[in-house]
């Protein structure tokens, strides 16, 4: 009984739900940032470099015997992989910078004065009639 109370105040509790949602958003945008990866990013970079696909790149340990596949070692996908990180990489960092700069332009804006307490507005008012009084 107290194991399920227990498991049940840890499964409800918020940070453990915003972490869930957290990572079903961040897998939904993983899908979003690997599109405009390999569909928008990619193909225009590889006009520009003479359309090199690096995920055919391989080194063959052994080639392949019979209906036994060929042993290889594929870094060309480790290639396109690292050349997509990058890409991400640096398309999230011109994001944040963006989003940091928005908020520094909020924090820029002067903050109205606060009002004089009561106090303030009493000391003033007796300043004030002292003054007349000279």
């Amino acid at each position: 009984m107290g194991l399920a109370k227990e498991f049940k105040e840890f499964a409800v509790k918020g940070n453990v739900v915003d972490m869930a949602v957290g990572i079903i958003i961040g897998a939904a945008f993983g899908k979003i940032v690997s599109s405009f990866v390999g569909d928008v990013i990619t193909p225009p970079i590889g006009v520009l470099v003479g359309g090199v696909d690096f995920t055919s790149l391989a080194m063959t340990i052994k080639q392949a015997v019979g209906e036994t596949p060929a042993v290889t070692i594929n870094y060309g996908k480790f290639f396109q992989t690292l050349f997509d990180f990058i890409i991400v990489a640096f398309a999230i960092f011109m994001a944040i910078k963006v989003i940091n700069n928005l908020k520094k332009k909020e924090e820029e804006k002067p903050a109205a004065p606060p009002e004089p307490s009561k106090e303030e507005l009493l000391l003033t008012e007796i300043r004030d009639i002292l003054k007349e009084k000279e």
